[in-house]
């Protein structure tokens, strides 16, 4: 259930205000997800917190911006409460009157942090929960297939890059890994995916033009500017997948973050870099 609005500020400018309230399994791995600050390196914000309150409630406050990019001024403010019986309160705003399309009418939203952490923790919100039917339990999901957990990739990942390549952030997750490096030229960021049982997009994506190696593994390459990228970034990638159906894509920018602008001409790892990567027998091999 959700509801917003435009509230007037005269001396401030106007701003939008959103408000939703739902239901999902407090335990489940998409709670988590919901109050987990995100990652910088992906999405920009200037503050993060969570905390838990008195009556076991979990809240997660996030003061963000509206684009990704920042490619305008539009910020974001975000709050989102998880009570302990499942129900969620969903709060964001905004220093504009909507939030896309409409010109930054302010230089901050209307709410403070604490105002905002108040508006999504007050008690008002419980007759809308008890209207709502609390969620099933979330599924158990199962561990990936063919172990490929992002700390293992990591691991090999890491032991795969160049010595000039020194990392100075990282992170793995299921299927997939990133680090940002330096070689003292800027920050570029690398990342991996390791997809088992992708021989069903081998038509589509390794057509006529591959590249085919000795062992059937098909390759592609392509340097084009960054779909999501800041100003003047480009993504530089390797994709690979070999006769069993594994696919392995390895791809660099010229930029420490897919949302900041360039730091560098080029990427840090170079075309035959990311081959010898996503060629590696070390994924061939798990």
């Amino acid at each position: 259930m959700r509801r917003s609005q435009e509230s007037g500020f005269r001396e401030f400018g106007k701003a939008a205000i959103g408000v939703s309230v739902g239901a999902i399994d407090p335990d489940g791995t998409q709670a988590e997800q919901q109050l987990e600050c995100p990652d910088k390196t992906f999405v920009p914000y200037d503050s993060c917190r969570n905390e838990t309150l008195a009556d076991g409630s979990r809240l997660m406050v996030l003061r963000g911006y509206g684009y990704p990019d920042k490619r305008v001024d539009t910020k974001r403010w975000h709050a989102y409460l998880l009570t302990r019986d499942g129900y969620t309160v969903d709060a964001s705003e905004w220093n504009a009157p909507a939030e896309k399309g409409a010109d930054v009418s302010r230089a901050e939203p209307p709410l403070t942090v604490g105002q905002l952490k108040g508006l999504v923790s007050s008690d008002e919100w419980r007759p809308v929960m008890n209207a709502l039917r609390k969620a099933a339990p979330q599924p158990v999901q199962q561990p990936p297939a063919q172990g490929r957990d992002g700390r293992a990739i990591l691991r090999e990942f890491k032991a795969l890059l160049p010595v000039s390549a020194k990392v100075t952030s990282e992170h793995g997750d299921d299927g997939y890994a990133y680090v940002v490096v330096n070689d003292g030229k800027g920050a570029s960021l690398v990342q991996i995916n390791v997809q088992p049982n992708m021989s069903d997009v081998e038509g589509e994506l390794f057509g006529f033009g591959s590249e085919v190696l000795p062992d059937g593994t098909k390759v592609v390459t392509h340097q084009d500017p960054s779909e999501r990228g800041g100003a003047g970034v480009v993504m530089w990638t390797a994709d690979t997948i070999r006769t069993g159906g594994l696919r392995v894509v390895v791809s660099a920018f010229n930029s420490g973050s897919q949302n900041a602008k360039a730091t560098r001409q080029t990427p840090a790892l170079t075309m035959r870099q990311l081959k010898s990567i996503a060629t590696s027998g070390k994924w061939a091999g798990k």
